[in-house]
């Protein structure tokens, strides 16, 4: 039988790790490193590269002297497949957020484009750290026209439901958006406002929203924790799916 490469070996005992901790609650040990290289028949090398990789991507933690643990369950945020779009449920947790900036600035030529207005007009620039049950969680940097949020203040956009607010207070009807997901890694400044380690995973989210008649009023770039937050999406095929 051929030899499985060392990287397939140890994604197939991630695998197994995952299994055996999926139904574990967070905080939970896990056998020492010499009972499960005994129990699934792979070296400690392997076994351990195994456990790095579930490290860094939260799944497991290690402590010090005391041994290896289960991490946190990851927020999730539902995408469910419409007839031609995907509808946001609400996050898991309680979202609040914490105002870093909050100014008015002439739009870039890239922001202009992004928000279809003049590079003369004035563009909001708001960045909050958004904190789910009092963990950070994200940075967004949210730019909106000017023009169309005159009375915006900071303590408006501190909890409850944005798109909402900008319904009630402004008439701004948000129905649909472009939205763009890859991953990423957190540079110096974002580690420290999410309390990770730099060049720690995350996912940086793009999202350009309109209003139900086609005009764009928000542009936002987000970077959220890769350890601790997750998407899911409800597929639907057909006989043309790939």
């Amino acid at each position: 039988m051929q030899r499985l490469p060392a990287g397939l070996k140890r994604d197939r005992v991630r695998d197994v790790l995952l299994d055996l901790i999926s139904d574990k609650e967070p905080g939970t040990a896990i056998p020492s490193e010499r009972d499960l290289s005994r129990e699934l028949g792979v070296s400690r090398p392997t076994l351990r590269a195994a456990i790095d990789v579930l490290v860094r991507q939260g799944m497991l933690v290690r402590e010090h002297g005391r041994g290896t643990f289960t991490g946190r369950r990851k927020v999730t945020q539902p995408l469910a497949a419409g007839d031609d779009s995907f509808h946001a449920p609400a996050a898991e947790g309680n979202w609040l957020s914490r105002i870093l900036e909050f100014d008015s600035a002439p739009a870039t030529a890239r922001l202009a484009h992004r928000l279809q207005v003049s590079p003369a007009d004035p563009v909001l620039r708001v960045v909050r750290l958004r904190l789910v049950d009092d963990e950070p969680m994200a940075i967004e940097r949210i730019h909106l026209p000017h023009r169309l949020v005159e009375s915006l203040r900071p303590d408006d956009m501190v909890s409850g439901s944005f798109y909402r607010f900008l319904r009630t207070r402004f008439g701004i009807d948000v129905r649909r958006a472009t939205q763009s997901i890859e991953p990423t890694v957190t540079d110096e400044t974002e580690a420290e406002l999410l309390g990770v380690p730099q060049h720690a995973p995350a996912l940086l989210i793009e999202r350009t929203a309109r209003e139900a008649g086609g005009r764009v009023v928000e542009f936002t770039r987000s970077i959220y924790r890769g350890d601790r937050y997750r998407i899911t999406s409800e597929l639907h095929f057909d006989d043309t799916s790939g």
